[in-house]
């Protein structure tokens, strides 16, 4: 089974909105997808409403989600780990013990445009539109994983 972890600051936004884009369309039997935030802030809170209603939007639920803090055993749990911008990716760095943790961890817009190391906006004091912008990206990107992924 191939275990796939998505991360952003919070765990409210971003991440667990990936989460859910990349669970359904990968195989929840050959694959385990789960999301977790850098900060404490928002550990066990659910997703941001507006991230909960972009996604059921777009016919997934995510409300049951509970926000967590990445911590580093996720790199013995975690197969790939998708970072959504540089300063997530700088936290998550931060905790690599050796070589294999680091050539786990990934900024999921490469999936779009490689070794660009592009950001995903963080939505979470913007508007709704924000959100709406944040899953298309995601949801390109995931499709280029779940591609990768099933072929």
């Amino acid at each position: 089974m191939t275990k796939i972890l998505m991360v952003c600051l919070g765990n409210i936004c971003r991440s667990p909105l990936a989460e859910g884009i990349m669970r359904s369309k990968l195989a929840s039997d050959d694959f385990f997808v789960d999301s977790a935030g850098t900060a404490n802030y928002h550990v066990g809170n659910s997703p941001d409403n507006r991230s909960i209603i972009v996604a059921k939007k777009y016919g997934l639920d995510i409300s049951h989600l509970k926000g967590r803090q990445f911590n580093v055993l996720d790199f013995d749990q975690f197969d790939q780990i998708y970072v959504m911008d540089e300063s997530n990716f700088k936290n998550v760095i931060a905790l690599t013990r050796n070589d294999e943790d680091i050539t786990k961890v990934k900024f999921i817009l490469n999936e779009v445009y490689p070794n660009q190391n592009y950001s995903v906006p963080d939505p979470y004091y913007g508007g709704d539109e924000g959100f709406e912008n944040v899953y298309k990206m995601l949801d390109e990107a995931c499709d280029n994983i779940a591609k990768k992924l099933n072929s």
